[in-house]
Parts: structure tokens; sequence; C-alpha cells
């Protein structure tokens, strides 16, 4: 096998891994839009991660509600440039609740790697609730709200 086939190899070992017990059928399928809000936040691209938001998405944020694309991409856009430029997030999912052929509920836990550290702090850990509604045959982000996780 050549390096780039082995390559290519490994980072799909790695991405399957990210769908821990929901590999298949719905729930994975719901799982690819927080998925792919990770690998935005993991490119700090603050613009893609809220294009895969609705149009009224909403983000609750410690103490920030955003109510739309626009002051998602406007928030994560100053924290790329500043706290969290270089930053990467975790998240392993825990629950998947489908309410109905196009609404569902995950929940995750992880948080923010800040670039200069190893992995994530203890007290950077949170629980994270995603509704997901598929739209136009795309599952997409409408609400995002996470939690500090404490003790």
């Amino acid at each position: 096998m050549s390096t780039d086939a082995a390559s290519l190899v490994a980072g799909a070992k790695q991405w399957a891994s990210y769908y821990g017990d929901f590999p298949n059928g719905v729930e994975g399928a719901v799982l690819t839009a927080p998925l792919r809000c990770r690998a935005a936040w993991d490119a700090n691209d603050a613009e893609g991660f809220a294009s895969l938001f609705v149009d009224n998405g909403s983000m609750l944020v410690g103490d920030n509600q955003l109510m739309s694309r626009d002051e998602i991409r406007s928030y994560l856009g100053e924290l790329f440039a500043g706290p969290y430029k270089g930053s990467r997030l975790t998240l392993e999912f825990s629950e998947i609740q489908v309410v109905s052929e196009s609404t569902a509920l995950a929940v995750s836990v992880g948080g923010v790697v800040y670039a200069d550290a190893a992995g994530l702090a203890p007290a950077d850990n949170i629980r994270t609730m995603w509704v997901v509604v598929k739209q136009d045959g795309d599952w997409r982000i409408a609400s995002y709200q996470s939690s500090p996780i404490t003790g």
C-alpha cells in the first residue's frame, strides 16, 4: 500500500471512531452535522461552522445566546482570531434521540482543547445538546447549547 493510501485509510479509521456507538443508519446520519461542525472548528473556520446551522439557528455558549448564522460567525471569528486560535474541539456522543423523520437530539461531552494544550483540561469539559434537523436532504444544526460539567 502506498504512503498516500495508508494515510487515507488511517484518516478514515480515525473519522469512523468519532461516530462511537452510532456508526450506521439515521443516528450516524444525524451525527454528520455536529461532526462537520467539529471539523470546521478544528480548522478555525467560523464561516464553515456557522454555515452548518439553519438560517435562524441558535448557539448558547456560556452567557452568550447567538440567534443567527451571522451572530455565530462573528462570535467565533473573534474567538478564532484571539483566545481560541489554533484550538480544536473534542466530542464524544453519549445519546441520540430521533424525534421524527426530520428532527433529532444528540448529546455530547468534550470541550475546547487550546492550541498549547496536550489535551482537554478538566475545567473545560462541557456537555452539549445538539438539535439537528433535516433540511433539503441534509442534516443541519438548529440549536447548540453547552453547559460546563462540574464535580
